[in-house]
């Protein structure tokens, strides 16, 4: 038998029989042998029959459909807008927003235009401008917040602030309280200093009870306006507010966000103009980008043969490439993308092995064959699972190559280590299925923060956004901090909101809700609305740990962890938005990916 690998390489039995050298932890560049030749396309297709046969073997499915996404269309995108002419274009823009903003006087001028560039999408461009002003706005807090008697500035400047990394107290706040320690009733005349509010109390950390209160006196107040015509006469404003309580922005994926509020800015009586038009053409520059990065990923995902040899696994090419747009779309990180795409997909595939099809006998070899890293191991493997791992160390060995060219800073065993933890959390939940077993909610959970992969792809994205590694940065990753943590609960818990349902329907292991039900007694509508409870409570955690990691952790990689947590809620908003495609993610992927905005170019000369 033979292994064939599309970069023309081709591994013979008495290969996979020697003895393979294994990295050590603490090589470097000059010490490393990697197994393969760095930089080709993987394409693993099995030549011969393995001797380790499927028949008389009794495998679940989970009916998982083909991709709606053909190849030959993913290679046919093509956007006009990647020109030298909409280069210079934007650059105009760019110079024209970039006096506005140097022409800021008062800080809190300032604010409102930071704003908009953030939900406009386009704030990456002005990073600079954008902390000088909040520079200039949190010294300015040195006189004191007591003079600030506008709900909207106010909640305004917290908020962003504090987005920022800023301290600030939430006694800010204790202005617009009466003398009982109530948010006063005046404040209900304010619609927007209200949302503003609400938006605020979403950066909230552990315990800080002002914050609380003024969630939940907003939220009640905004949805009674809401249901009352009479109070809110501002169509715009109505969208806005309803748009803030189904999630608030703190919580949304950034690109969807951008796109959308490009409409409603549009709709907007004082409306900037070159703003509007540098995010309109912004945001189809960067589609252009997204597209080239789609269609090369799309050919890699083609190489590998992993879609057609596995089909019980998701082939979700696409949507896996939009969990990398939701981490961080910004034009000139391709190279994370690509590689952060390669990550999820493999993920998911390799989840479908220990949920759908691989028998435990096969989970407990493959997980062995991940924590030795050893292609001796694939001896003992059947064919499907050759392909998969086979998959998983090219790919990974490749990026590690790419930094040990890069850094010097040898990452394998850390990133392998990472890929063990997560096969032993599948492999746990593997065994509780063919064992009929309930874990309790906290023995779910221990394990369910794990087995969510969001601990996978937080490792790799550490190392593909940060420069330089530190061996600090690595070993605190590998503990993984509360930062990584939070992230991961909250992608276990929307998960199981969305999927639980489908999956107790298909024979798998309880999730958190019905664990949760089983230890409680409680029903699924009070299950839900305690995960929910979870959800936010990590997000406190998770606010107040991007904040200590700071010195640490690049702006990039806190980013990244707070965009995962985003995504998958976005994911599994309106339920399996992942494995099922239905039609929001395919709205989602048109909208993102496949549809400009409608821009005109003399309306771009009317602005210059």
């Amino acid at each position: 038998m033979s292994l064939s690998v599309g970069f023309g390489l081709v591994i013979p039995s008495s290969l996979l029989a020697s003895k393979v050298t294994r990295l050590e932890s603490q090589s470097y560049a000059s010490e490393a042998k990697l197994p393969i030749h760095p930089r080709r396309t993987l394409q693993c297709m099995i030549t011969e029959p393995s001797q380790t046969i499927d028949r008389k073997i009794d495998r679940r499915s989970a009916s998982y459909q083909p991709s709606i996404w053909d190849y030959n269309y993913v290679q046919s995108l093509n956007s006009k807008y990647a020109g030298d002419e909409d280069l210079k274009w934007a650059a105009m823009l760019k110079e024209d927003v970039k006096t506005m903003l140097d022409q800021v006087v008062d800080p809190l001028d300032g604010l409102g235009i930071i704003d908009d560039l953030q939900r406009l999408g386009v704030f990456y461009h002005f990073e600079d401008e954008i902390k000088r002003i909040l520079e200039s706005t949190y010294n300015h807090t040195n006189e004191g917040w007591d003079t600030d008697k506008d709900l909207q500035t106010t909640s305004l400047k917290f908020r962003l602030l504090r987005q920022h990394g800023y301290t600030i107290s939430e006694d800010v706040f204790k202005n617009f309280k009466d003398e009982i320690g109530n948010f006063k009733t005046c404040l209900c005349e304010d619609i927007k200093g209200l949302l503003y509010l609400y938006e605020a109390s979403y950066f909230s950390l552990e315990g800080e009870r002002i914050l609380e209160e003024a969630r939940d006196f907003t939220t009640k107040n905004l949805k009674k306006i809401l249901k009352r015509k009479d109070m809110i006469d501002d169509e715009d404003l109505a969208i806005l507010v309803s748009h803030a309580l189904e999630v608030p922005t703190h919580w949304r994926m950034q690109r969807l966000e951008a796109r959308w509020f490009i409409d409603m800015y549009e709709r907007r009586p004082n409306l900037s103009p070159t703003l509007l038009q540098l995010a309109k053409l912004d945001f189809n520059m960067v589609q252009a980008t997204h597209q080239e990065d789609l269609k090369h990923m799309s050919r890699w995902w083609n190489n590998t043969g992993l879609g057609q040899k596995l089909s019980f696994a998701r082939d979700r090419l696409m949507e896996n490439f939009l969990w990398a747009i939701g981490l961080d779309f910004k034009p000139q990180i391709s190279y994370f993308r690509k590689n952060m795409t390669i990550v999820t997909s493999l993920i998911t595939t390799i989840d479908d092995v220990y949920d759908v099809y691989g028998t435990l006998d096969e989970l407990e070899r493959f997980t062995n064959a991940v924590e030795r890293w050893d292609l001796n191991e694939m001896e003992h493997l059947p064919a499907y699972m050759k392909i998969c791992f086979l998959a998983l160390f090219n790919s990974i060995n490749e990026m590690g190559y790419d930094t040990l060219k890069e850094q010097g800073v040898h990452i394998i065993p850390y990133l392998q280590k990472m890929w063990t933890d997560l096969c032993k959390s599948f492999l746990v939940e593997a065994k509780w299925y063919y064992s009929r077993y309930t874990p309790s909610f906290e023995e779910y959970m221990n394990n369910g923060w794990m087995s969510a992969s969001a601990t996978v792809i937080l490792a790799h994205a550490y190392v593909l956004c940060t420069n330089p590694i530190s061996k600090e940065g690595l070993k605190c990753v590998e503990k993984y901090p509360d930062l990584i943590r939070c992230s991961a609960t909250i992608f276990r818990l929307a998960n199981d909101l969305a999927t639980s349902t489908d999956e107790m329907e298909r024979g798998e292991i309880p999730k958190s809700i019905q664990c949760y039900m089983h230890e409680t007694g409680a029903s699924e509508k009070d299950a839900r609305k305690h995960m929910k409870y979870l959800i936010d409570e990590a997000w406190k955690k998770m606010n107040e740990a991007r904040v200590e990691n700071g010195s640490l952790f690049s702006r990039a990689f806190i980013g990244v962890t707070e965009n995962l947590a985003r995504m998958a809620q976005c994911t599994y908003q309106y339920g399996d938005g992942h494995g099922a495609q239905g039609p929001e993610t395919r709205d989602r992927v048109k909208s993102l990916l496949i549809n400009p905005i409608p821009l005109f170019y003399n309306q771009l000369e009317e602005t210059a």
